[in-house]
């Protein structure tokens, strides 16, 4: 028995997807997206790693951010879009090969940030990346009336910051740093000027579910990189306790992180304008740290086989510790909702205020390992407590 074609248009108008719009998913072509763009994650948090290891641990932090906010807010612009009018088309798919494309000269222009403080690459790749943007957004210009300033306000807004990141090119290093933040500013402006006349109709289920996936990309990114590390440790040393215990600990801590984003009852209210860039913009810490936790693993490695440059205790447990922290911080922000046991917040809080005093202890990754079991505890109780005590709840199943 053959199987039907599937015939679609090669070309669709670009107009609005509805936001209420159901069985709205991750497209395949969305997740090819991520899977490349985590490359240039991996590129970031390798500089990270590395810059502690050297004892150059400001300037590695400084470097980590900036490409960090690169690589975020170009994926979030592209996730954002997606959201409301994906139309898989072919002028659409090709566009967003145009994009991965330069997601991936963005790539190969992190390296050079931490070793020169050079980002000509990555803005390279951005001018590639807008080029497509931009054309994307006036397809939804002409499609779109209802939206129509929306759209416009974006591909004008897009295509004049792209001018500045390309002039700052030209300006004295000594301004470098101060001319990337107002341009940080004058990206996160964008969005915030261009919904006003008309909000874009994106799908929170879809929204969020785009979040939870590069979430488990990143976290995947940091057990990649911390299995690297620990397998070549045991290749040079042997199958040390210390080192199976480490990476035992390791397993544990990006299990739990992924636990603690996950366990959650809804999906996150992000309908309002407030709550969406609340969500949007408040994921670059929640991602950043995501990605941090695996360098530090790496740096924890390091510490132990003594391959490290001069950095003391306290700071090669920081570069673990730290971001664990700051992605239970940002976990609790971005999950506050009314109704919540208030347990979860409070726990969460004093997980991450336990995990922080872990730097200044001995054991600090195994330390860290058991305060995120007894959190990944304390949210299941509380929240399966909750769901067992309310009349909507499902019956349990018969043995």
């Amino acid at each position: 028995m053959s199987h039907p074609v599937i015939r679609r248009a090669w070309y669709v108008p670009m107009r609005a997807r509805p936001a209420e719009e159901s069985h709205r998913v991750s497209t395949p072509l969305e997740l090819l997206f991520d899977l490349c763009f985590v490359v240039a994650v991996a590129q970031a948090a390798a500089g990270l790693d590395h810059g502690f290891i050297e004892n150059h641990v400001g300037s590695a932090i400084l470097a980590y951010l900036m490409t960090f906010f690169a690589i975020w807010w170009a994926w979030m612009n592209f996730t954002w879009f997606a959201s409301a009018y994906d139309t898989d088309d072919v002028p659409y798919r090709l566009l967003v090969l145009v994009q991965i494309a330069g997601s991936l000269v963005i790539a190969a222009g992190v390296p050079r940030v931490f070793a020169d403080n050079d980002f000509t690459v990555i803005v390279i790749g951005y001018v590639i990346m807008r080029l497509a943007t931009v054309s994307q957004w006036l397809r939804a210009a002409a499609a779109d009336p209802p939206r129509r300033r929306t759209a416009t306000r974006y591909a004008v807004g897009v295509a004049a910051v792209q001018v500045f990141w390309v002039a700052l090119l030209l300006v004295p290093s000594s301004w470098v740093l101060a001319g990337f933040a107002v341009g940080v500013l004058l990206e996160l402006s964008v969005p915030i000027v261009a919904e006003r006349p008309t909000p874009t109709t994106y799908h929170p289920h879809h929204i969020a579910e785009r979040y939870g996936l590069f979430t488990v990309i990143v976290l995947g990114e940091s057990v990649t990189a911390a299995t690297l590390a620990f397998q070549s440790a045991m290749d040079r040393s042997g199958h040390s306790a210390t080192i199976i215990g480490m990476a035992a600990a390791a397993v544990i801590t990006m299990f739990c992180l992924w636990w603690v984003y996950f366990d959650h009852e809804s999906v996150p209210e992000i309908n309002a304008a407030r709550a969406a860039f609340l969500w949007g913009y408040g994921h670059y810490l929640l991602f950043a740290a995501a990605a941090a936790v695996g360098a530090g693993l790496v740096v924890a490695v390091a510490y132990e086989e003594q391959e490290t440059h001069g950095i003391s205790y306290v700071v090669s447990a920081a570069a673990t510790t730290v971001p664990v922290t700051i992605f239970l911080l940002v976990i609790t922000a971005l999950r506050a909702q009314p109704g919540r046991p208030r347990i979860i917040p409070v726990a969460t809080s004093i997980a991450a205020a336990v995990v922080l005093a872990d730097t200044f202890v001995p054991a600090p990754l195994y330390l860290t390992a058991g305060v995120l079991v007894a959190l990944v505890a304390v949210l299941t109780a509380a929240t399966r407590t909750r769901a067992g005590a309310s009349p909507d709840a499902p019956p349990a199943a018969d043995s």
